[in-house]
C-alpha cells in the first residue's frame, strides 16, 4: 500500500475567549485549581454565527492554501467530530458544498472522539490508495461548549471549541503512516447521550479513571508505533500528543526523555478540543516553522469510546 504525507495544515479558532477567571463566576472553581490540575488557562467557545461547519471550513481553506492544492484535486473528505451541527447532513457533506469539492468523492463524518483525527488519517490513507485523485482532506472540528453540563465542575472546565485540518498526499513509494488503532467499548467512563435519549446530550466523565487509562495508553501507543517502524525515540523529529491534560503529556515526556524542542503543548490556550486537538497542534507548529518538509512526527491520541491510536507521519 502506498503511504501518505502531510502537504498542508490550517486551523479555525472561535472568537470568544473564556478564561479560568470567567469560569469562577459560573461554577465553584478557581484559576489555580484548574491550571494546577490540567494546565488549562483559557479556551475558545463558539459565538454567534460560529459552528462546527464554519470552523471546519476555515481550517480546510487554510490547509488547501498552505498545500497549494485546489478543491477539484481532493479525492476524499473526512471530518472527525463528535459534535457536528446536524446528524444529517454530515459536517463533511456540508464542507463539500462550502468548498465546492468534487461531487464524485466520499465525504463523511468519523466519530472516534479525541482519537478521531488519527482514525481519519488512517482511513484516508486507505481511501486514496483506491482513488484516481491523490490528495485528501482530513479535518478535526468540535463545538464542545454546547455539550457542557455547567453543574459538573469536574468536566465543564476542560473543553473548548476549534478545528484543525490537513491536506495529505498519497504517492507510490512513500511509507505507510503505520497506524496503531484500538478501542474498548465503555459507556460509563466518558459518555455523551444521543439525541432524544435519556437526557441532555452533555459530556459526563469519570476523570480519575480516564486519566489512568490515558497514562497507560500513551506509552503503549508510542512503543507500538516505534516497534512497527523499527524506529527509536531519537529518530522522531517531533512528538504530537492529544491535548487533554498537561500532566499526561509531562509523564510521557519524562518517560521517553523527550527534549523540549521535540514536543509542544497548547492546552493552556485551547483546553481539550477532542478531535481538533492534534490538527490544531500541527497547524501551529507548521506556522511557527518548527516542522516542515521532511519532518517526521509521532502522533498519539486517546479518548472516549474508549479509543486510542498512534501513527508516524511525515511532511511532504
Amino acid at each position: 500500500m502506498n503511504g501518505i504525507k502531510i502537504r498542508g495544515t490550517g486551523r479555525g479558532v472561535p472568537g470568544k475567549l473564556v478564561t479560568n477567571r470567567d469560569l469562577e463566576q459560573v461554577v465553584d472553581t478557581s484559576d489555580e485549581w484548574i491550571a494546577s490540575r490540567t494546565g488549562i488557562r483559557t479556551r475558545r467557545f463558539c459565538g454567534e454565527g460560529e459552528s462546527v461547519s464554519t470552523l471546519a471550513a476555515a481550517a480546510a481553506r487554510a490547509a488547501l492554501e498552505d498545500a497549494g492544492i485546489g478543491p477539484e484535486e481532493i479525492g476524499a473528505c473526512i471530518v472527525a467530530t463528535l459534535s457536528a451541527d446536524t446528524l444529517v447532513p454530515s459536517a463533511a457533506c456540508l464542507l463539500q458544498r462550502e468548498l465546492n469539492l468534487p461531487q464524485d468523492i466520499p465525504c463523511f463524518d468519523l466519530n472516534a472522539a479525541c482519537t478521531g483525527f488519527l482514525f481519519g488519517l488512517h482511513t484516508m490513507e486507505c481511501l486514496l490508495n483506491a482513488s484516481p485523485r491523490k490528495y485528501g482532506l482530513v479535518v478535526g472540528a468540535e463545538n464542545l461548549s454546547r455539550l457542557i453540563n455547567w453543574e459538573d465542575r469536574g468536566t465543564c472546565i476542560l473543553f473548548g471549541d476549534g478545528a484543525g485540518a490537513a491536506v495529505v498526499e498519497c504517492r507510490e513509494g512513500w511509507p505507510s503512516i503505520s497506524a496503531i488503532m484500538g478501542c474498548h467499548g465503555s459507556s460509563g467512563l466518558l459518555h455523551v447521550p444521543g439525541a432524544e435519549t435519556e437526557g441532555h446530550s452533555w459530556i459526563s466523565m469519570e476523570g480519575t479513571k480516564v486519566f489512568k487509562f490515558a497514562v497507560e495508553a500513551v506509552p503503549w501507543c508510542v512503543d507500538q508505533v516505534l516497534k512497527k517502524n523499527g524506529r527509536a525515540v531519537e529518530d522522531v523529529d517531533f512528538f504530537v500528543f492529544h491535548q487533554a491534560n498537561a500532566r499526561i503529556i509531562d509523564l510521557a515526556v519524562r518517560k521517553y526523555r523527550i527534549p523540549p524542542e521535540k514536543y509542544y503543548k497548547n492546552i493552556a490556550e485551547y483546553g481539550n478540543t477532542s478531535a481538533a486537538s492534534i490538527p490544531l497542534v500541527l497547524s501551529e507548529l507548521r506556522e511557527q516553522g518548527k516542522i516542515g518538509p521532511g519532518s517526521r512526527l509521532l502522533a498519539v491520541g486517546f479518548g472516549g469510546g474508549l479509543t486510542w491510536g498512534g501513527c508516524l507521519i511525515e511532511f511532504a
